[in-house]
């Protein structure tokens, strides 16, 4: 009786791992490669013929003279894809506390004269520790510090961030944002 029931089970192994296995994703690449070239690639960022990074993905900046991102908590080094996650830090965790004062205290020395509100995605970490994004209200935060560093006037800067300010997805979904690295490329443009 077993071996009756066998033949027909290794035969639809055999079958569903061709199917699912092989044949599927192939034919899913494919289409994506067709229709969405750019996004199925990575959505990288291309600059004079090198690839700079990807829209997707955040990078360290700890230059005065760009846009600081999100912290990040992946490790062994900050934005590393291979590694995505959150801290898993609960609010009264002493290592998150002290993570975030010292990004205050750096964002506080990087613009000593920069007396508002620290917006809170500056001084934590998103959920994959990857977000290449942050907050408008982020951006124009540290616009004094990237325009004094930069020489120049922070209306100049102001523009570039209004030019990269992204809108919410379908006009509904998530919040306004700015991708770091792009608006970063954008300064040294200027």
């Amino acid at each position: 009786m077993i071996r009756k029931l066998f033949r027909p089970a290794l035969l639809i192994f055999a079958l569903l791992t061709l199917l699912t296995g092989i044949i599927y994703p192939l034919v899913v690449t494919g289409l994506a490669q067709v229709i969405f070239p750019h996004q199925a690639n990575g959505s990288l960022i291309r600059q004079n013929g090198q690839t700079v990074g990807s829209e997707l993905i955040g990078q360290p900046f700890n230059d005065p003279a760009y846009f600081w991102g999100r912290l990040s908590a992946t490790g062994p080094h900050p934005y590393n894809p291979a590694a995505s996650s959150g801290s898993n830090l609960g609010p009264t965790n002493p290592a998150l506390i002290e993570a975030v004062q010292a990004r205050i205290d750096a964002l506080k020395a990087a613009g000593p004269g920069n007396l508002a509100p620290i917006p809170v995605d500056l001084v934590t970490a998103s959920g994959s520790g990857l977000d290449p994004h942050i907050s408008p209200a982020a951006a124009l935060y540290q616009a004094p510090r990237v325009a004094r560093e930069r020489g120049l006037t922070e209306d100049q800067v102001l523009a570039l961030i209004q030019q990269h300010t992204e809108g919410r997805t379908l006009g509904f979904l998530g919040e306004p944002r700015v991708n770091v690295l792009e608006l970063n490329l954008a300064l040294d443009q200027n």
